[in-house]
């Protein structure tokens, strides 16, 4: 299979080391990947202000540059349900690639069907469920659900050695980050982030990791600024280590 990776703007500007990670790990697994150069914002950020009629050119530039693939995957919920529901261009949507878009644990678990990772991570982490990964992707059960427990980006976590996965109070609450709703709600934004972090502080966190690197850069923000010594990792770090 052929596979375009896309990374977000945001990932590759401020965090090019979960970005690696995604590609290393991906060839490690034996997948053929390809990073068109000429990628750039998928749009999800004028579309969430209320701008999505000039994304326009997002689109089409996606569409360009990922058409040629089998699958197209991503180290991010937000930008792959952004895609999946909201990529149209020119063509009929059912002829462009809204199908053939992955997230990243997603596409490991749904496609590749991994099993086992040759990876090694002696640490306490907490996992983030994102919003947009867990309830518009479904990559894992709702509480409020009375339905079977699952997890993809946990399955794949509990492949790798030396890793303690801890429990939290509320393991599928909103970190607060929101995308554009940081800026617009900042205060409620600030608050549900502390709330989020101090549930992983209490469970003992050395590392919290999830699958969007905006929630964990809005999280990161919240225990730089407490002096806690908690750091945040991309899951694609984790499934990569060792």
């Amino acid at each position: 299979m052929k596979v375009g990776l896309f990374i977000p703007c945001y990932v590759d500007q401020f965090y090019p080391g979960a970005a690696i990670a995604t590609l290393q790990l991906l060839e490690k697994l034996g997948v053929d990947v390809t990073y068109p150069p000429n990628q750039t914002c998928c749009g999800q950020p004028m579309a969430n202000s209320g701008f999505e009629h000039l994304t326009g050119g997002c689109n089409d530039l996606f569409i360009k540059n990922f058409a040629g693939f089998d699958y197209v995957v991503a180290p991010s919920g937000s930008c792959v349900l952004h895609i999946k529901e909201h990529l149209h261009g020119d063509a009929d949507p059912q002829e462009t690639i809204n199908h053939k878009v992955y997230e990243l644990t997603e596409f490991l678990t749904d496609v590749l069907k991994v099993k086992s990772l040759p990876a090694k991570f002696p640490h306490k982490v907490g996992m983030h469920q994102s919003c947009h990964g867990q309830r518009g992707l479904h990559l894992s059960q709702m509480t409020e659900l009375a339905a079977p427990e699952y997890s993809k980006p946990g399955s794949l976590l509990n492949m790798v050695e030396g890793i303690e996965l801890i429990p939290l109070n509320r393991k599928d609450e909103c970190c607060g980050f929101g995308g554009t709703f940081c800026v617009a709600e900042e205060a409620v934004s600030v608050k549900m982030g502390k709330d989020r972090v101090a549930d992983h502080l209490e469970h003992g966190a050395e590392y919290i990791t999830g699958v969007d690197m905006s929630c964990l850069m809005h999280m990161e923000g919240i225990l730089n600024r407490q002096g806690s010594k908690v750091k945040v990792l991309h899951i694609a770090e984790i499934l990569n280590a060792g």
